[in-house]
């Protein structure tokens, strides 16, 4: 038999908090605590975390999981520094200038520190050259070489002409300068013959000229032609001389340099094609005033930016592997960019401009980023996939990444990628990568999912009492007395809704000592009490509780109709629970239940209305399973009904209402009245069984207050489920109620249950005789199915007999 109302007694007020006894603890304050060295309650993902580090090989990156607040990303940095700080530092790299293609810079890769020493060393020859090379070239040597050099060749062109000459007086011929070079013209006894002597000639004499200045002109154009070559050959002697010259000032300072970065191939490399260059462009390190080069007007300095060390990763400083954190992951931050100058109007770059992304700086060692980041950021999520495959960060423009740039641009040479990479986001994005990303599974082999809770026993409670003292001194608190602690455990298992577990999420714990803190110092405390937490608790709730405040004022004011007393039927008093921000609070909703004659269907108004979502209507749809299958099961339901959550104007979704729903349909069947002292929640199944639901201190709270405001009468109180009892971490002045009998929580497992809470009458459990006994819930609503039943039978009946008269009448004409 089903026990009636009174046989069923509230719980205890124990079972409505579970207390954290501060007497359990041998410690007064957190100072006399040992540090708490590891997580607590993450063994799970750090040990995830530890083989993602260990594991070599392509695609053991960590993807981190959990819920926000459980400093993830705080855990992983921290596990990873201890790691980082086992493994040598990586190497330094750099960019060089590509004397053959210099829009296609170099990259090299040094030894941790050398990187910072070939940059200044560098710099250092650079200087000494730009005194080397003038003063080579103000020398009294080279100027001899020079003089030397022009003299033989002036001398050559003087012989050659001298000799012209001479041949030119044997045939009575002179040379005679001009402004464009030489003139040949007859003479006679040393004399220039005049035109008109030149006509007296007899033809024979004439043709003898002519001959002899066809022989001597031709003789002058060989000569002529000869002086560009002897130009070009005087140049190429003076551009050996300045290379010789150059060579013997700058060889020796290059070999020491060599010397110094003797171990790396690529250095010796470069600094071969450096002098090369140096010496096929010593006039850049000359005085201004012997070059001639002019734009627009000006004379600028050539840039020896060319021999400059972009040195983009230095770690002369580091210890360990890098851990870099990356919070802006937009694609220039991760792969590095080139910048531009302006120059007369016109933008140009180099390869001193590249600058270095996260992937560089991380190279070697481990990159942190925020996996929702990352995917906001137009194409960072496909830059950073493709450089995870092709284990190589390639410095590339949007308009390069994308294939949109066809003008020769600069295109540094990638470097080799050796990086660990741990994304770290909530649990639905990295299911949706698993599901929609198919690369994603490749490259992010290993996850690491943080724990929300920890069972709450007597070890993990010692454990916690040390998490807070290490909390507290890692943020440089007052210590935290034993009574603080306490209540600081407490409210770690009702952050979670559940008192036999204690909450993960150090963001909260941080934030509740930390504002505790505060309390105590406003009133000068040496120590964190219990009080001062609770201080910080009640002004949480209080910044956050504006719009629950209204909500209790509207339903004072009766604008939202509540009743605290007596009973109606087909009118419940059921719970919700809402969340604003991190402010979670409950509220009571009126729930009402209408009946008619009708084929068995029950109308959801907040479906209909699409302000129900698909749990709640589920909800709607097993209670109706439920009365179908419990009462007059062999004949059809011949009711129809409507449920509603009355002045609801927003959105109604979950099945915690569920019960409350039954038991108002039922009342409204039967014509049972409710007590309207008593509010309910729980979700039923098609059993009549009563399953647990979300938010139950809330909605307990929530009715209270409501009760409280308007007088507490020991009559009033929550059905629950029973599976909801060990959520339950209600707050101090609901327990102090309950333990003086003036607020009751009821622990229900069935409708039945509810339904002789509600109503007062036992629900009553069929006997042999398939009848439920009288004076009981159950009996009444199934007399009042019968009577409806028998209703509908009959209006049946009558809607048949009109149309078969009229039929018979139609057949008798």
């Amino acid at each position: 038999m089903s026990r009636s109302a009174n046989d069923h007694p509230p719980l205890h007020p124990e079972h409505l908090h579970r207390r954290c006894d501060p007497e359990k603890f041998t410690f007064q304050t957190t100072s006399e605590l040992e540090p708490l060295g590891a997580t607590l309650g993450q063994d799970r993902a750090l040990a995830a975390i530890e083989f993602a580090v260990g594991m070599p090989g392509d695609g053991y990156n960590l993807f981190v999981l959990g819920r926000a607040g459980s400093q993830k990303r705080a855990v992983v940095r921290e596990f990873l520094a201890s790691e980082a700080a086992r493994q040598p530092a990586p190497s330094d790299w750099c960019y060089l200038n590509n004397f053959a293609e210099p829009h296609k810079p170099t990259a090299v890769e040094l030894p941790p520190g050398r990187g910072s020493d070939l940059k200044q060393d560098m710099a250092r020859l650079v200087e000494e050259l730009k005194v080397a090379i003038p003063a080579a070239f103000e020398s009294e040597h080279y100027r001899n070489r020079v003089a030397e050099i022009s003299q033989e060749y002036e001398e050559r062109h003087h012989d050659a002409v001298e000799a012209l000459r001479e041949e030119a007086e044997q045939e009575n011929m002179s040379l005679v300068p001009t402004p464009h070079g030489f003139a040949i013209a007859p003479t006679r006894d040393g004399e220039l013959l005049t035109d008109d002597h030149f006509e007296h000639l007899s033809e024979e004499d004439k043709q003898r000229v002519r001959q002899a200045i066809e022989r001597i002109t031709e003789k002058l154009r060989e000569h002529l032609e000869q002086l560009p070559r002897w130009h070009k050959e005087r140049r190429q002697r003076l551009k050996d001389l300045d290379r010789e010259v150059t060579d013997l000032a700058v060889g020796q300072l290059i070999e020491q340099l060599k010397e110094g970065f003797a171990d790396v191939e690529a250095v010796q490399v470069y600094l071969d094609q450096m002098r090369e260059d140096v010496l096929a462009n010593a006039q850049d390190f000359r005085p201004r005033e012997e070059r001639q080069v002019a734009i627009l007007g000006m004379t600028p300095e050539p840039s020896l930016q060319r021999y400059a060390v972009n040195l983009i990763v230095d770690h002369a400083s580091s210890e360990g592997a890098p851990i870099i954190y990356e919070s802006h992951p937009s694609l220039p931050n991760l792969l590095g960019r080139v910048e531009h100058s302006s120059q007369f109007g016109t933008l140009t770059t180099d390869f001193s401009m590249i600058q270095p992304g996260a992937l560089h700086r991380a190279n070697g060692g481990y990159l942190v980023l925020d996996a929702d980041r990352v995917l906001l950021e137009p194409f960072s999520w496909s830059a950073l996939k493709r450089a995870l495959f092709g284990r190589e960060v390639r410095v590339e423009s949007l308009g390069q990444f994308l294939s949109l740039v066809s003008t020769v641009t600069l295109e540094p040479e990638p470097i080799p990628l050796n990086v660990k990479i741990a994304l770290v986001g909530e649990r639905l994005l990295y299911y949706l990568l698993c599901e929609y990303d198919s690369d994603f599974g490749e490259l992010f082999k290993v996850a690491a999912d943080f724990e929300d809770r920890l069972d709450r026993t007597d070890e993990t409670t010692e454990l916690y009492a040390r998490l807070i003292g290490t909390l507290a001194d890692r943020e440089a608190l007052k210590p935290f007395a034993r009574d603080a602690v306490a209540r600081v455990i407490e409210h770690s298992a009702r952050l979670l809704g559940d008192a036999e577990k204690l909450s993960t999420r150090l963001r909260d714990i941080n934030d509740l000592l930390r504002e505790s803190d505060y309390w105590a110092g406003k009133e000068s405390s040496a120590a964190v009490s219990a009080d001062h937490v609770q201080q910080a608790i009640d002004a949480q709730v209080h910044r956050l509780n504006r719009m629950h405040s209204q909500i209790k004022e509207e339903i004072q004011r009766r604008s939202i109709l509540i009743d605290t007393d007596g009973a109606r039927a087909g009118q419940v008093n059921g719970l919700s629970v809402y969340k604003l921000g991190s402010l979670m609070f409950g509220q009571p909703s009126r729930i009402t239940a209408t009946v008619r004659i009708g084929d068995g269907s029950v109308v959801d108004i907040e479906r209909e209305t699409e302000l129900g979502g698909p749990i709640h209507s589920k909800g709607v749809l097993i209670l109706t399973s439920y009365i179908g299958a419990k009462y007059l099961p062999r004949l059809p339901l011949s009711f129809s009904a409507s449920l509603v959550f009355e002045q609801s104007y927003g959105g109604v979704e979950g099945d915690s209402a569920s019960v409350a729903e039954t038991c108002a349909l039922l009342s409204a069947l039967a014509d049972l009245p409710v007590k309207q002292n008593l509010a309910v929640t729980g979700s039923l199944n098609q059993y009549g069984q009563v399953q647990v639901v979300g938010g139950v201190n809330e909605k307990i709270e929530g009715f209270f207050d409501i009760c409280r405001a308007r007088g507490l009468n020991g009559e009033q109180g929550v059905l629950l489920p029973a599976d909801n009892v060990k959520h339950l971490m209600l707050r101090a002045d609901v327990v102090q109620a309950a333990a003086a009998g003036q607020f009751h929580v009821y622990a229900i497992e069935t409708i039945d249950q509810a339904l002789s809470l509600l109503t007062g009458l036992e629900a009553g459990e069929r006997q042999a005789d398939g009848e439920y006994p009288r004076d009981t819930a159950n009996h009444r609503v199934e007399q009042a199915l019968m009577a409806l039943a028998k209703l509908r039978q009959k209006f049946d009946q009558d809607k048949r007999q009109p149309a078969q008269e009229s039929e018979a009448g139609g057949e008798d004409q």
